[in-house]
């Protein structure tokens, strides 16, 4: 497991550095801009490279580079604002230094680039504002970002493409669009949410010489590998039988929505649960029982609109003891009579407990009934539905994802912010998932997702570790399946079909 930073966070990281191991900012900056010459050569290995530098540390790693570059025999232009004997603190020495081992320097009139500006260059080096950016681009630096954009050359961005916001992943209106992101030490946050991430490219984290133990802190957004996932993956005992190995109720389905119940309860299914029971309105049984052959399929009274009554709540609060985890909510739409189930269980469940889609809908105005359970709960809200339950609008979710993400989150209580690269929050952790692909982007994958996650909590897993590992192994699936199916031709039924793939990927013991 790494820490991803925030531009606070990143500088906090050196300052403690500098100040307990006695190395230099200088030497840090060498460091930076030697790993990105290397990747430069590594990736487009001839031609001549335009390298725009800023005014700031970003600019003075693009120095260095620029430096490293021409001593490898490459023809190196850098591209600045502010002339080099202009240029203060080691940024300055690092620009004076480039420019006195014969690096060209071009300094646009009236500071403005010209679209045309890096025609010629095959390689265009964006080191101009780096993790302090924040906020809009002022003139004339659009102009230098949309030269960038305009060049058709590869483009290498040193730790954070300019215009990106390095904690948020928000992006100014002309953002650097990049091939290849060298990044210190650690990813910025910002590089790993989008939009952010969709102008990265891809990812090279570089070490600079900074230890591990300086590298973010409790509480810092966390990046699982595979061995981190591996350690959560429940393994049936040898005498196992279908009660030892989780039962889940799944509390779903109108007349409208059959399939999300059925939905949920394969990825259920997949996901290792030994029993799975379907609880649906009685008069889309047969549908159910039509797609499921390995669930029971239970009938419930319903409401004219083919949507669970309200009467049906204490015969669900009794029949859920025999359980070890509850779902709740896929496909129940917000009529009357689903709105009531869904408050009354929120709010009385003793067991643990997955809330998706409308039963999120249904406490839009009682969030207190979630934050106020005791027992384990994972909520699985998309950007919408967070919105609704924080009175925000789904911007707003998005503009910051790590901070509205854990506002219901909490020691029993893991919140799912689907989307691209999800976050899980819970227990003062989280967890950014970088698997996956829009092949997920389709009706009903949330669905499957809700029902692996009940399985893990019936399983023993708890909240947070339920949703990280059910979110990991929902991407996976989603990209094997994108695999052999094309991103297009993926629907949810895939998802728990290829899970197996994704499990068996994760550890072939099992």
């Amino acid at each position: 497991m790494i820490h991803a930073l925030t531009a606070a966070a990143s500088r906090a990281a050196e300052e403690r550095a500098v100040a307990e191991t006695g190395v230099a900012l200088a030497e840090l900056m060498e460091c930076a801009g030697s790993a990105v010459a290397r990747e430069v050569e590594s990736r487009q290995p001839s031609g001549p490279v335009a390298v725009i530098c800023g005014g700031g540390n970003n600019g003075g790693d693009g120095w260095v580079a620029a430096r490293e570059l021409l001593r490898a025999g490459r023809e190196v232009s850098v591209f600045t604002s502010a002339a080099p004997d202009a240029l203060t603190g080691i940024a300055g020495e690092a620009a004076r230094a480039a420019v006195a081992a014969g690096v060209g320097v071009v300094e646009p009139d009236r500071e403005l680039l010209e679209a045309g500006a890096l025609a010629g260059f095959p390689v265009v080096i964006d080191a101009l504002f780096g993790v302090g950016f924040g906020g809009a681009v002022r003139p004339p630096y659009d102009s230098w970002i949309g030269a960038i954009n305009a060049s058709g050359a590869y483009v290498v961005a040193v730790d954070v493409p300019s215009g990106v916001d390095a904690s948020t992943g928000g992006t100014a209106a002309e953002a650097v669009r990049a091939n290849v992101t060298v990044t210190f030490s650690a990813p910025k946050t910002g590089i790993i949410l989008y939009p952010g991430a969709g102008l990265a490219g891809e990812l090279v984290v570089a070490d600079i010489g900074i230890g591990h133990e300086y590298l973010g802190s409790s509480g810092d957004p966390e990046i699982w590998d595979a061995d981190d996932y591996r350690a959560l993956l429940p393994r049936p005992a040898p005498d196992a039988h279908k009660n030892s190995r989780g039962r889940v109720l799944i509390v779903a389905g109108s007349g409208a929505f059959p399939g999300a119940a059925a939905l949920a309860a394969m990825g259920a299914q997949r996901m290792g649960a030994g029993y799975v029971t379907v609880a649906v309105p009685a008069s889309v049984v047969g549908v159910l029982q039509s797609k499921l052959t390995s669930a029971v399929v239970m009938g419930l009274p319903e409401n004219p609109s083919q949507t669970l009554a309200s009467k049906v709540t204490d015969a669900l609060l009794d029949i859920s003891r025999e359980f070890d985890a509850v779902v709740l909510g896929p496909g129940m739409t917000v009529a009357h009579g689903a709105v009531h189930v869904a408050r009354e269980l929120v709010g009385s469940l003793d067991v643990p407990l997955v809330v998706d889609a409308d039963g999120l809908n249904a406490l839009v105005d009682t969030v207190d009934t979630i934050t106020g359970r005791a027992a384990p709960t994972v909520i699985t809200p998309h950007p919408g539905e967070l919105a609704r339950l924080l009175g925000m609008t789904p911007a707003e979710i998005q503009a910051d994802r790590l901070v509205h993400g854990r506002q219901l989150s909490g020691p029993h209580l893991a919140c799912v912010l689907k989307g691209a690269h999800t976050v899980v929050s819970g227990a003062g952790r989280q967890v950014v998932t970088l698997a996956g692909n829009p092949g997920l982007a389709t009706a009903g994958t949330g669905d499957v997702l809700a029902g692996m996650a009940g399985a893990l909590l019936a399983q023993g897993l708890d909240p947070f570790e339920a949703g990280a590992l059910a979110v990991y192994l929902h991407a996976r699936a989603g990209d094997h399946a994108s695999a052999d199916l094309t991103t297009l031709g993926v629907v949810a039924e895939d998802v728990p079909a290829y899970l197996p793939v994704a499990i068996r990927e994760l550890d072939s013991t099992i």
